[in-house]
């Protein structure tokens, strides 16, 4: 797919995003990323009060970890919450290539917080096989590593200075599986919180791969 077939159907999307953000109201946020360009992945976004984004904005964590891990397929109708507690419903449809390689996606999040309180009958209609996912919507790529770097650590349950180095190897394994070292500058923001030098770091990433490598080759022999 050329360059420019992309930018078509990137800028496509933004335009039918905007007929359906007028068509259902200010409750319901639709936001289209461009994947090429994740730390200003956002190109178009309609009823952004919602999250409070806006273009030029960055993937939030969720996203650099599905950019690390893409999905076999579409993300339909999970939950999540914004920073300020309201509860949303949400799908992510991914725009996808002839090689089948995400490049885009829309982004969908219906608020749902007044519904949720209303009526128990209307429990089923809002809530039947949706799922919660942590999203907290960042707005810039140091929120989206410090959010990254806070559920790292707080996945130990210690605090840094009591951190050993294998608690770090684990830290370190948590960031590279969601996708955080692909955040500029990231490998020199985790080495100074954690107290040691971006090259400890690039070791840690080579004896994880090692790990990982040996791991298969020992399912390999097993199976």
């Amino acid at each position: 797919m050329k360059p420019t077939d992309k930018e078509y159907l990137l800028n496509f999307v933004s335009r039918l995003s905007e007929g359906l953000g007028q068509t259902f109201g200010k409750s319901c946020e639709i936001v289209v990323h461009d994947l090429g360009s994740p730390e200003s992945s956002i190109v178009g976004i309609v009823n952004g009060g919602l999250t409070g984004r806006k273009v030029g904005d960055t993937l939030d964590a969720l996203g650099f970890q599905l950019l690390k891990t893409p999905p076999a397929s579409d993300l339909l109708n999970y939950r999540t919450k914004t920073k300020e507690g309201k509860e949303l419903r949400s799908s992510s449809i991914f725009l996808r290539d002839e090689n089948d390689e995400i490049f885009g996606a829309m982004c969908i999040n219906l608020d749902i917080s007044c519904l949720l309180k209303a009526q128990e009958w209307l429990q089923e209609a809002l809530g039947a096989g949706s799922t919660m996912i942590d999203e907290s919507f960042e707005h810039t790529v140091d929120e989206v590593l410090e959010k990254m770097i806070q559920n790292a650590i707080g996945s130990i349950g210690k605090s840094t200075s009591d951190l050993t180095r294998e608690d770090k190897v684990t830290i370190v394994a948590y960031l590279e599986t969601r996708g955080a070292f692909l955040i500029r500058y990231s490998v020199e923001h985790v080495a100074e919180l954690l107290g040691m030098t971006k090259y400890t770091i690039y070791n840690y990433l080579d004896e994880i791969k090692k790990r990982h490598e040996g791991a298969e080759l020992e399912s390999s022999k097993t199976s």
